[in-house]
Protein backbone atom coordinates (compact mmCIF):
# COMPACT_ATOMS: atom_id res chain seq x y z
CA UNK A 1 0.00 0.00 0.00
CA UNK A 2 0.94 3.36 -0.72
CA UNK A 3 -0.19 7.19 -0.96
CA UNK A 4 -2.19 8.65 -4.10
CA UNK A 5 0.81 10.89 -5.66
CA UNK A 6 -1.37 13.73 -5.95
CA UNK A 7 -0.22 16.44 -3.81
CA UNK A 8 -1.86 16.18 -0.13
CA UNK A 9 -4.04 13.33 -1.02
CA UNK A 10 -3.58 10.54 1.95
CA UNK A 11 -5.54 8.19 -0.27
CA UNK A 12 -3.53 4.58 0.25
CA UNK A 13 -3.99 2.65 -2.72
CA UNK A 14 -2.46 -0.93 -3.92
CA UNK A 15 -1.43 -0.36 -7.36
CA UNK A 16 -0.63 2.84 -9.71
CA UNK A 17 -0.11 5.89 -9.27
CA UNK A 18 -3.21 8.14 -8.77
CA UNK A 19 -6.08 6.92 -6.39
CA UNK A 20 -9.96 6.82 -8.07
CA UNK A 21 -10.53 10.49 -7.41
CA UNK A 22 -7.27 11.72 -8.55
CA UNK A 23 -6.73 9.28 -11.98
CA UNK A 24 -5.75 10.91 -14.96
CA UNK A 25 -8.43 10.81 -17.43
CA UNK A 26 -7.75 10.79 -21.18
CA UNK A 27 -9.50 12.85 -23.77
CA UNK A 28 -10.66 11.60 -26.99
CA UNK A 29 -8.56 12.52 -29.98
CA UNK A 30 -10.03 15.14 -31.85
CA UNK A 31 -8.18 14.81 -35.31
CA UNK A 32 -9.81 12.65 -37.27
CA UNK A 33 -7.71 9.47 -37.72
CA UNK A 34 -7.36 9.50 -41.65
CA UNK A 35 -5.93 12.90 -41.33
CA UNK A 36 -3.88 12.60 -38.91
CA UNK A 37 -0.44 12.01 -40.98
CA UNK A 38 -1.82 14.79 -42.68
CA UNK A 39 -1.24 17.26 -40.23
CA UNK A 40 2.17 16.17 -39.27
CA UNK A 41 3.55 17.12 -43.07
CA UNK A 42 5.75 19.86 -43.81
CA UNK A 43 3.04 21.34 -45.99
CA UNK A 44 0.35 21.91 -43.38
CA UNK A 45 3.02 23.33 -41.03
CA UNK A 46 4.51 25.67 -43.67
CA UNK A 47 0.37 27.03 -44.38
CA UNK A 48 -0.41 27.14 -40.54
CA UNK A 49 2.17 29.82 -40.56
CA UNK A 50 1.58 31.75 -43.75
CA UNK A 51 -2.47 31.46 -42.22
CA UNK A 52 -0.86 32.63 -38.75
CA UNK A 53 0.67 35.72 -40.39
CA UNK A 54 -2.15 36.29 -42.73
CA UNK A 55 -4.62 37.01 -39.73
CA UNK A 56 -2.03 38.65 -37.05
CA UNK A 57 -1.54 35.94 -34.50
CA UNK A 58 -5.96 37.09 -34.04
CA UNK A 59 -9.05 34.42 -33.46
CA UNK A 60 -11.38 34.98 -36.46
CA UNK A 61 -14.70 34.67 -33.76
CA UNK A 62 -13.22 36.68 -30.87
CA UNK A 63 -10.52 38.96 -32.06
CA UNK A 64 -7.98 37.30 -29.02
CA UNK A 65 -4.24 37.20 -29.87
CA UNK A 66 -3.07 33.42 -29.71
CA UNK A 67 0.26 32.01 -30.18
CA UNK A 68 1.60 28.70 -29.68
CA UNK A 69 -0.71 25.78 -29.08
CA UNK A 70 -3.23 28.08 -27.94
CA UNK A 71 -3.37 29.19 -32.12
CA UNK A 72 -5.48 26.06 -33.98
CA UNK A 73 -6.48 26.26 -37.24
CA UNK A 74 -9.74 25.00 -38.30
CA UNK A 75 -10.75 23.97 -41.94
CA UNK A 76 -14.24 25.73 -42.95
CA UNK A 77 -15.18 23.26 -45.46
CA UNK A 78 -14.11 19.48 -43.74
CA UNK A 79 -11.03 17.67 -45.58
CA UNK A 80 -14.01 14.85 -45.42
CA UNK A 81 -16.04 17.23 -47.58
CA UNK A 82 -13.66 18.47 -49.78
CA UNK A 83 -10.01 16.77 -50.11
CA UNK A 84 -8.73 19.17 -52.44
CA UNK A 85 -9.23 22.32 -50.31
CA UNK A 86 -6.91 20.79 -47.33
CA UNK A 87 -4.14 23.11 -48.53
CA UNK A 88 -5.77 25.66 -49.88
CA UNK A 89 -5.02 29.08 -47.22
CA UNK A 90 -8.87 30.31 -47.80
CA UNK A 91 -10.82 27.61 -46.27
CA UNK A 92 -8.35 28.08 -42.91
CA UNK A 93 -9.23 30.16 -40.22
CA UNK A 94 -7.18 30.94 -37.39
CA UNK A 95 -9.17 30.38 -33.95
CA UNK A 96 -8.32 30.52 -30.04
CA UNK A 97 -8.78 27.39 -28.00
CA UNK A 98 -11.93 28.65 -26.69
CA UNK A 99 -13.08 29.63 -29.90
CA UNK A 100 -12.52 26.19 -31.98
CA UNK A 101 -15.16 23.73 -30.67
CA UNK A 102 -17.54 26.22 -30.79
CA UNK A 103 -16.80 26.38 -34.05
CA UNK A 104 -15.77 23.11 -34.82
CA UNK A 105 -19.40 21.75 -33.47
CA UNK A 106 -21.30 24.56 -35.71
CA UNK A 107 -19.30 23.18 -38.89
CA UNK A 108 -20.37 19.76 -38.14
CA UNK A 109 -23.98 20.52 -37.90
CA UNK A 110 -23.59 22.19 -41.21
CA UNK A 111 -22.17 19.60 -43.56
CA UNK A 112 -23.07 16.35 -40.99
CA UNK A 113 -27.07 16.92 -40.00
CA UNK A 114 -28.40 14.89 -37.36
CA UNK A 115 -31.25 13.12 -38.67
CA UNK A 116 -34.44 14.02 -37.05
CA UNK A 117 -35.76 11.77 -34.53
CA UNK A 118 -39.35 10.43 -35.34
CA UNK A 119 -41.86 12.25 -33.28
CA UNK A 120 -44.32 9.65 -32.18
CA UNK A 121 -46.82 12.09 -31.32
CA UNK A 122 -50.13 11.89 -33.67
CA UNK A 123 -51.51 15.03 -35.29
CA UNK A 124 -54.95 15.77 -34.00
CA UNK A 125 -56.53 17.59 -37.01
CA UNK A 126 -60.63 18.88 -36.10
Amino acid sequence: MKYCAEQGCKTLISSGRYCENHKRRYKKKPVYSKNKSFYRTRDWKDLVSFVYERDKGCCQRCGKFVFGKQAHAHHIVPIQIDPSLKLNPDNIMLLCSKCHPIVEKETMEKYFPKKKKFDWKLSQEN
